[in-house]
């Protein structure tokens, strides 16, 4: 065996070892260090946004199949729509809480100057309008019971909601919360904005996103 062949052969992986023959120290991370330098971990409003972000759908999504499988909300109301209301009061100021929480934790973040460009600006303008439309249409056909969590409480749609923005995509308000997000990240040049902006895509599923059935979307 030449030298090359024995060199290949030495720096060849065992497929059936998995990581565990990964040499862990040959990885460059130089370019995640960099990248990390635009982000403020030390920051205590970083964290208390990130926080607000997971507590959120954890919160109403507990709340709501809570309701779901006792009626507890509906008996202490006298009824379902009241206590309806009354949840979703508190999902929308745990919202703006959400958005004021984001907003302080923007302030402490080190600007990344590649994201310094016209064509990025507009880029980021075009994703908060489509976005936009995406939640604001979603709301529209759902209405006020269906986008918060109204089957919880036994509130039906009549029929699932197969029209604009739901014959586009599968989800459309969280696409459009993740563009709402993903737009102002871009204008204002945060990575720390871009790694907030991926909560939707981590908490889209059923039991943290919130829920999927009938047509109905829980507002994220």
């Amino acid at each position: 065996m030449n030298g090359a062949s024995a060199s290949l052969k030495k720096h060849q992986l065992d497929c059936c070892g998995g990581l565990n023959n990964v040499d862990y120290t040959q990885i460059d991370i130089s370019a995640m260090v960099h990248v990390l330098q635009f982000v403020d971990l030390s920051d205590s409003r970083f964290w208390g946004a990130v926080l607000i972000i997971i507590f959120n759908p954890l919160f109403w999504n507990v709340v709501g199949r809570w309701e779901h499988w006792t009626r507890g909300l509906s008996r202490l109301f006298g009824g379902p729509y009241v206590a309806l209301y009354f949840l979703a009061s508190l999902i929308v100021l745990l919202n703006v809480f959400r958005s004021h929480s984001i907003t302080e934790a923007m302030k402490a973040q080190p600007k990344w100057e590649l994201l310094d460009s016209t064509l990025v600006f507009y880029t980021g303008l075009v994703l908060m309008v489509l976005g936009s439309i995406f939640v604001l249409s979603s709301f529209y056909a759902l209405g006020f019971t269906g986008t918060f969590l109204g089957d919880y409480f036994g509130i039906l749609m009549e029929h699932r909601i197969t029209g604009f923005p739901f014959n586009v995509m599968d989800n459309p308000m969280y696409w459009g919360s993740t563009g709402n997000y993903l737009g102002l990240a871009l204008i204002v040049f945060l990575l720390a904005v871009v790694m907030l902006s991926a909560r939707p895509f981590l908490l889209r599923n059923r039991y943290w996103g919130g829920m999927w059935r009938c047509g109905q979307e829980a507002i994220v």
